[in-house]
């Protein structure tokens, strides 16, 4: 055996140079949606709430964002969370989300991975049945249920902050596009809500459509933006931003109800039903009358990954009728990581390339 393959075989363990920054990650995915989990390394962010942490990292700390979702260490659709202390004793823990156009106000499938690992980690004291966890999001807190059988995790299902509708059947011309049909409403985060029922689209909602669905998804947000002055949040300005497109058509599977593909941030698509986007949702059915409190709806993606959506109860939230809706799936972890940052990298900061 040469000298050379010995050393390969025994020396597996890089050593950064000591001025280089090293951030740990555990990552995971639901449904498809990648969660990029920073447990350490990352520097501690000033304030006295949720949002607070999320304009600190903005303001001084966004190099960090984009060198961990960026090229080369990710890509335009990583995703990311930051885990913080919560905004009162009442909570377990805050949360921040992180993507490649920056701060989103709620993420579900995050919600729901992060509650997975809590388990995982050993970061709670569970127990059989379900395990409650109260999370601060950027939108308000958010009370996780994670379903434990032994030492294995069955399902995680959350009750999301008020979701509410601004408006249905609303309309707003698309150069290139046209007329577009949409809803909007709230589910943590603004979105658009285009049901292709509704719309004459010359493409499908499967993955044959992507950089059809990217191209017009972000057509109609932008055109929305510039459109929309009732993308208002009732409570917090911050939280009053479109955050993005939601596809609606009927599901490609027969016990499936129905199918969502949601296009955000800058361009990301979904590949999870999008539980902010379902929250949203529920609160448009139960607005139509097409869904009763307690009833069940199944959502699938673009991967066809499946979340379950229902309406736990109603409460007034503002101006509005709001729903409590309940959100319902499953994640994995896919693997563990220490990103190291070389100051004299002169890509140290990510890009992206689509």
């Amino acid at each position: 055996m040469s000298k050379v393959y010995q050393n390969i075989l025994n020396k597996t363990k890089y050593t950064p140079k000591g001025d280089w920054l090293q951030v740990e990650t555990i990552d995971m995915h639901t449904g498809g949606e990648p969660l990029r989990v920073i447990v350490n390394g990352f520097p501690e962010l000033k304030g006295n709430s949720v949002l607070d942490y999320r304009r600190d990292c903005k303001n001084n700390h966004d190099y960090l964002r984009t060198a961990l979702m960026f090229e080369p260490r990710g890509h335009a659709d990583m995703y990311g969370c930051v885990l913080l202390p919560p905004n009162d004793d009442d909570g377990d823990f805050g949360i921040i989300f992180l993507h490649n156009e920056g701060y989103s106000t709620m993420c579900g499938h995050a919600i729901i991975a992060i509650s997975t690992l809590a388990v995982e980690m050993k970061w709670i004291d569970y127990k059989e049945g379900d395990n409650i966890i109260k999370i601060d999001a950027p939108c308000g807190r958010i009370t996780s249920y994670v379903n434990v059988e032994g030492d294995e995790v069955i399902g995680v299902r959350f009750h999301c902050v008020p979701s509410f509708v601004v408006a249905l059947d609303k309309k707003v011309n698309v150069e290139g596009v046209g007329e577009v049909t949409y809803d909007l409403a709230y589910g943590g985060a603004f979105y658009a809500y285009v049901d292709m029922a509704k719309n004459n689209f010359d493409f499908d909602l499967t993955s044959k459509s992507y950089r059809k669905l990217i191209t017009t998804g972000m057509d109609i947000k932008n055109s929305v933006i510039d459109m929309d002055k009732e993308i208002i949040h009732p409570f917090e300005e911050d939280l009053s931003f479109l955050y993005g497109t939601i596809f609606i058509g009927e599901a490609l599977h027969k016990e499936v109800d129905s199918r969502n593909v949601c296009v955000f941030a800058e361009g990301e698509v979904d590949r999870c039903p999008t539980g902010s986007g379902v929250s949203g949702r529920m609160a448009i059915h139960r607005k139509r009358e097409e869904l009763d409190i307690g009833n069940t709806m199944t959502i699938e993606s673009i991967t066809n990954s499946v979340f379950k959506g229902s309406v736990v109860s109603e409460e007034d939230y503002g101006a509005y009728t709001a729903v409590i809706p309940q959100v319902e799936g499953t994640a994995y972890i896919t693997g563990m990581h220490t990103f190291i940052i070389d100051p004299n990298d002169p890509m140290k900061e990510g890009f992206i390339l689509r």
